[in-house]
């Protein structure tokens, strides 16, 4: 896994209007918790933490602190919803060895079978791991796999030393026919257009019925 230093600043203001300034100096509010420590108020240097979080579970060595360095992992990542940068980070304190909970992408490798089509119902999965051993994905092959075939999480070949964090017999994915698949989108296709017809009509029927009133 990826681990990177980054080096961190206390922070002593606090509000809406300092968490502002904070971002204006190019800087990311954050809250560093965990082991039962009292929480830590820091800001982080705002492109140096972006380019570290386009890695999902990252391993952050946050230094500049008190009391030296803390491993940390992101665990909440706020972003503005129209522009997309930094609002706020909450980061988690791990230790090498430590045991947590994270979510791993699903990484389909291969083609689906002539005629198949893949219906994936699950694109992460949450997974008991090291901390500082936490894998990039799980891979799942999905070559051969024959119409009608289904994977459950307890299907899955886990990193090792990785343990899964959800039920085992939660639907991954399935191979489905595509021409079933094909007819079943055209069936809610008409279904949808039917209800836009009966929609457009009823609208109609109430103006209309509202103009003899009117008369």
């Amino acid at each position: 896994m990826s681990e990177v230093r980054i080096a961190a600043e206390p922070r002593t203001e606090f509000g809406k209007g300092a968490a502002r300034r904070t971002r204006r100096a190019g800087k990311v509010p954050a809250v560093l918790y965990g082991h039962g420590t009292d929480p830590q108020h820091i800001a982080l240097p705002g492109h140096e933490l972006m380019l570290a979080l386009k890695t999902p579970n990252v391993l952050l060595t946050i230094e500049g602190l008190g009391n030296g360095s803390e491993l940390a992992l992101p665990k909440d990542v706020q972003r503005d919803p129209i522009k997309g940068f930094l609002e706020h980070v909450d980061l988690l304190l791990v230790k090498r060895g430590e045991k947590v909970t994270v979510d791993l992408p699903v990484n389909l490798i291969g083609d689906v079978v002539p005629g198949g089509v893949i219906q994936q119902e699950v694109v992460q999965v949450s997974v008991e791991t090291e901390a500082t051993h936490i894998p990039e994905a799980v891979d799942l092959s999905i070559e051969g796999l024959e119409v009608g075939t289904q994977v459950l999480a307890k299907d899955l070949k886990l990193p090792s030393g990785t343990t899964l964090s959800l039920d085992e017999e939660a639907l991954i994915l399935q191979i489905t026919d595509a021409s079933a698949s094909a007819g079943a989108t055209e069936t809610e296709a008409e279904v949808e257009a039917a209800a836009e017809a009966a929609e457009t009509a009823a609208a109609e029927a109430e103006a209309e019925g509202a103009a003899e009133s009117a008369e």
